[in-house]
């Protein structure tokens, strides 16, 4: 046995050397003290991961908006799942790796994974400061593999979008066509995401809610709706404004959007709609992204519809402006998907305003005519006088 007495404390701390041979328990002691007096010994954590996830929910993810919250528990249970911690201290760097890799074999995006990881890592970083870890594991974030796609989908184009709406009727039915076709104008006006929308209200005050009673129209956003858990107002674009006044002034209550079933009756929920506005994609053969491994096709989304109203707003506003009418956490998430993604589109806005006009069609196999060299003429007299 080691045995020490703790000089705050006063108490005595034992500790067994695993080893009854006396040479190797000296050794062993003499790395402990070491450890001891340079401040580097931490004794393990006897929390247990119920104690620890009970009291992170109790004390950290109410203050978070109810969606990070469910997200938070849907990565405990997974965790639970397939690393079946019994105390704290079980989720080392090395289980957790092993964790990423469990992730991938159940063909989780990389961006999953590292979302995963991320709020984990937040997790035990606050379970380090309350004293229930020595501190929190070095995790290696995944990165993503060379020349994978930074979005899986695109910014559709107004033809494309006009195709969807054609093909409303042969997916929900005529009943529903007109609610659907609302609906969809909405996301691509608004860049609402799938679950805002849906939430959007003309006047309850705990969801999102179209405020058009001021100077300009705005949307208030309370603080639960939002990440950073803060009441927001927000300045909805024009056209998106000039699409909601369409609506009377007396239908303006209750939900904005009702996306119905085909039945042309009640409520459809969030995975249905979800699955009803990719399945017109599909119809429409609006095809966004092919995985370049297996081949497969994804098709138009309610996201690729945000995704559009991004890319259109890019071209017309400032990147901070943007990134508030994306409604992102940080600016880099702005720049990365929005701001000069698409290099085409602003190298014809370029050249159709500054460039000058080039021969050929196009810059790349248009080359200068090449001066032909010509020998200096002579006149014949002078010829015929040196002969």
């Amino acid at each position: 046995m080691m045995r020490y007495t703790d000089p705050f404390s006063g108490k005595h701390v034992a500790r067994s050397t695993r080893t009854t041979r006396r040479r190797e328990a000296e050794r062993i002691a003499a790395k402990w003290e070491a450890e001891l007096r340079e401040g580097r010994y931490h004794s393990p954590s006897k929390i247990t991961w119920e104690d620890f996830r009970d009291r992170y929910e109790r004390e950290v993810l109410p203050g978070l908006a109810s969606q990070t919250e469910r997200k938070v528990q849907g990565i405990f249970n997974s965790v639970e799942e397939i690393l079946q911690p019994s105390k704290l201290r079980d989720v080392t760097a090395e289980r957790l790796s092993y964790y990423q890799s469990r992730l991938r074999e159940l063909k989780r995006a990389e961006d999953t994974i590292a979302g995963h990881l991320a709020h984990l890592q937040a997790a035990l970083r606050w379970a380090a400061r309350m004293g229930m870890l020595p501190r929190a594991p070095t995790l290696e974030k995944p990165r993503r593999a060379k020349g994978a796609a930074a979005m899986k989908g695109r910014p559709i184009t107004i033809e494309e979008f006009e195709r969807m709406l054609t093909k409303v009727p042969a997916v929900v039915g005529d009943k529903a066509e007109a609610s659907w076709r609302h609906y969809l104008c909405g996301l691509w006006l608004s860049g609402l995401r799938l679950g805002e929308s849906l939430d959007l209200s003309w006047d309850d005050d705990g969801k999102l809610q179209v405020d058009l009673l001021g100077e300009f129209p705005m949307l208030r956003i309370p603080a639960e709706l939002e990440k950073v858990h803060k009441d927001r107002l927000l300045p909805i674009v024009p056209d998106f404004a000039g699409f909601l006044v369409e609506t009377p002034v007396e239908e303006r209550v209750g939900l904005v959007f009702n996306p119905a079933p085909k039945s042309g009756v009640g409520r459809l929920a969030k995975d249905r709609v979800m699955k009803f506005v990719a399945t017109i994609g599909e119809v429409a053969k609006v095809k966004v992204y092919t995985h370049p491994k297996t081949g497969k096709v994804k098709y138009a989304s309610a996201h690729d519809l945000r995704r559009s109203f991004g890319f259109r707003w890019a071209q017309r506003v400032m990147p901070p402006v943007l990134k508030e009418l994306m409604r992102h956490e940080s600016i880099d998430t702005t720049m990365k998907f929005y701001v000069g993604r698409n290099a085409e589109a602003m190298a014809k806005l370029l050249w159709s305003e500054f460039g000058q006009k080039t021969e050929g069609n196009t810059f790349g196999n248009s080359r200068p005519k090449r001066r032909e060299k010509r020998r200096p003429t002579r006149d014949v007299n002078d010829s015929a006088e040196r002969s």
